[in-house]
């Protein structure tokens, strides 16, 4: 390879892939960005055609597709990320049929005052604070307040223990909005071109239900997030503090305009650039006993324009189950991650990509169970059935279990199995047993509950297949909604012909599509799979 590829881009092949999967993407070229000092994924950076709208995102595993047709629209793929060096590679440079791994040199910036001179005053110098409450000031100013529409590529899915994608679902849609001088879940509406769920990925029904705070079986710990008729992207959407600077967004933020400067500590961080435009780096914190939140936020040195927002709530109380210090120099486990990316276009800034996930746990029923007790009269002894075979040995220890009748203890003598029936004889006297039984019937005859009268615990019990009873277990999960942005059409209002999606139930589920003329324009930048 001569030296002039080997600057730009190196390309490598995966052997563990096969050739059929390769031909799978052959209308795609596929690559991975990483960091060229620590060979790290390049997460959300931007790939586009030179001089052209049209753009993709990087994943969280730095994972792209490019559209073989990009080549219509121009031959130069140029990368831009926060804190790198923009780069520029020939699309001819890419391989079709290998994957491209292409690396972005760090931009390295030392901490500079902040030095503003206003006319006819004398220079002064601003501290984080002072930058960040400008910033915000200036969001009228320097974000639009016209109609415009945005295109891009939405999915939602969560991410197991295993780092596996699972329930990856995708959709292409336009965003119209009519401004930032208009409340954005009232006003804007959103056109579906395209939406399904991806089954080249795990499925897990469980993982997939709604949050359940009532029975419990799917929770965010710590946290509360309402379900807006199951709208992922209605949720995501909200979860914009920059859009909506001015509404309540998310916790300790509150409303950016009113409670960010109020709520947090400020300091300045390192500066930076995003191409040729050099930023601010301001690094915010707040601590309370039972949650920490850190947060960044890039603003422009030239207009005070906000460039990107990253915020992360953590549970001071848990460790994450990895050990490992996170990108805030903890190891506390995350409640919700946040980022929100705008760049320039024609000096107002338009959405690039948000990113929001959040950790949940799954609360799994038991699979080997006790289906009911009960008292059988015909032996004079009580009864347990389980749903499956239990151990044979277990299943008749009589330590294992623990009978009261009117809250007093029942000893025992003896157990009997049939199948998923287990019979448990009293230790009584006869005359003992035959007043219970007594009992028993005529509670049963005047339809008193009886477990009001008798109870039996199971422990230490499994099934053939070695599930204790009655265990319910945990699955932790990331619950990422992400939506990048392909395309901004500036002047663009919503189509009065056209059918909406209904912001009350969810993306996926029977809503009306929209489909324009140029709908293969727009493509999903579906992963390539498990997270390195």
């Amino acid at each position: 390879m001569n030296s002039l590829n080997l600057n730009h881009i190196v390309f490598i092949l995966l052997f563990f892939v096969s050739f059929e999967t390769f031909a799978q993407r052959q209308d795609y070229i596929i690559g991975r960005l990483l960091d060229s000092q620590s060979n790290e994924p390049v997460v959300f950076a931007n790939i586009r055609i030179k001089d052209r709208a049209l753009g993709v995102i990087t994943n969280v595993d730095g994972s792209f597709r490019i559209p073989l047709k990009y080549r219509e629209y121009g031959n130069i793929i140029e990368i831009s990320s926060m804190g790198y060096k923009t780069k520029e590679i020939p699309i001819t440079d890419f391989s079709q049929s290998e994957l491209n791994v292409v690396s972005l040199i760090p931009a390295v910036f030392g901490l500079d005052e902040a030095v503003v001179k206003a006319k006819g005053r004398r220079k002064r110098n601003l501290n984080a604070k002072q930058i960040v409450q400008r910033a915000i000031d200036a969001i009228p100013r320097n974000f639009p307040s016209n109609y415009f529409s945005s295109i891009g590529y939405y999915r939602d899915y969560q991410l197991n223990d295993d780092q596996q994608y699972v329930n990856l679902n995708e959709a292409i849609l336009e965003v119209f909005d009519q401004g930032f001088n208009q409340l954005d879940d009232a006003t804007s509406e959103t056109s579906l071109f395209h939406f399904g769920l991806n089954d080249n990925f795990e499925q897990d029904s469980l993982a997939r239900a709604s949050y359940d705070y009532g029975s419990l079986r799917k929770i965010i710990k710590k946290a509360h997030l309402d379900a807006y008729g199951g709208n992922e992207f209605r949720i995501l959407r909200i979860h914009d503090a920059i859009r909506n600077y001015n509404v309540g967004s998310y916790d300790f933020i509150g409303t950016l305009k009113t409670d960010l400067i109020e709520n947090h500590y400020f300091l300045r961080g390192s500066d930076t650039s995003i191409d040729t435009e050099e930023i601010y780096t301001i690094k915010f914190w707040v601590f309370y006993p039972n949650y920490r939140a850190n947060g960044t936020i890039y603003i422009s040195k030239l207009d005070f324009a906000i460039h990107k927002l990253e915020y992360t709530m953590y549970d001071e109380k848990k460790r994450n189950k990895t050990g490992k210090m996170n990108k805030h120099g903890n190891n506390q486990k995350v409640i919700f991650d946040i980022t929100t990316d705008y760049r320039r276009i024609h000096n107002k800034m338009y959405l690039n990509y948000i990113s929001f996930y959040n950790s949940f746990t799954l609360n799994i029923p038991p699979v080997f169970k006790v289906e009911y007790i009960t008292y059988n009269i015909a032996r004079n002894c009580f009864m347990v059935e389980y749903n499956t075979i239990p151990n044979a040995e277990q299943s008749v220890h009589l330590p294992n279990y623990k009978v009261e009748f009117k809250k007093k203890r029942v000893k025992l003598k003896s157990a009997g199995r049939s199948e998923n029936l287990i019979f448990l004889f009293p230790k009584m006297e006869k005359e003992k047993i035959m007043a219970m039984t007594g009992e028993i019937m005529k509670a049963e005859k005047m339809g008193t509950d009886l477990n009001d009268l008798f109870s039996i615990k199971v422990a230490n019990v499994r099934d053939t297949l070695g599930n204790l009873v009655n265990k319910w277990t945990q699955r932790d999960y990331k619950q990422f909604r992400e939506f990048f942005v392909q395309r901004v059409r500036l002047g663009q209002t919503a189509p009065k012909d056209s059918l909406f999606m209904n912001k009350c139930k969810p993306i996926f589920e029977n809503q009306p599509i929209a489909r324009p003329d140029n709908v293969e324009d727009y493509w999903m930048n579906t992963p390539l799979g498990k997270i390195d």
